[in-house]
């Protein structure tokens, strides 16, 4: 009897990245001082924490549609967290190595999250 591997949130490649990311940021952030937490950190947190969130909340939805609207949402997401490296460096609050592993983790989440739509639309009925 063959037996049935349903996916799990933890194999899909973009929440893996997105979820690591966002650990990697709080672990920098939570360091800076109070005014650079509270302007910018607080911002580039959220943002961060929006990217393996909405692919969790899409991951967990029903319909195919409800599914890939929250995996877009994760796309915004991750382009607003560009936004907020960028500034972080301008800003001195990171340093180049740090600027450098978040900017490369970002480069990878359009194509991951894009094949997560098409598996999606490819594989679910509803």
């Amino acid at each position: 009897m063959e037996t049935k591997k349903y996916l799990k949130l933890s194999d899909i490649e973009s929440y893996r990245i997105a979820f690591h990311l966002s650990n990697y940021v709080w672990d920098i952030v939570i360091k800076w001082n109070s005014f650079s937490q509270r302007t910018v950190g607080e911002q580039f947190v959220k943002a961060i924490d929006s990217i393996s969130a909405n692919i969790a909340e899409g991951f967990g939805r029903y319909g195919k549609r409800d599914k890939i609207k929250f995996y877009r949402y994760s796309q915004g997401s991750m382009i607003e967290s560009l936004d907020w490296n960028q500034k972080s460096k301008v800003r001195k609050l990171l340093s180049k190595d740090e600027y450098g592993h978040i900017f490369e983790e970002l480069q990878k989440l359009p194509k991951a999250i894009n094949s997560l739509v098409l598996f999606t639309n490819q594989k679910l009925k509803v």
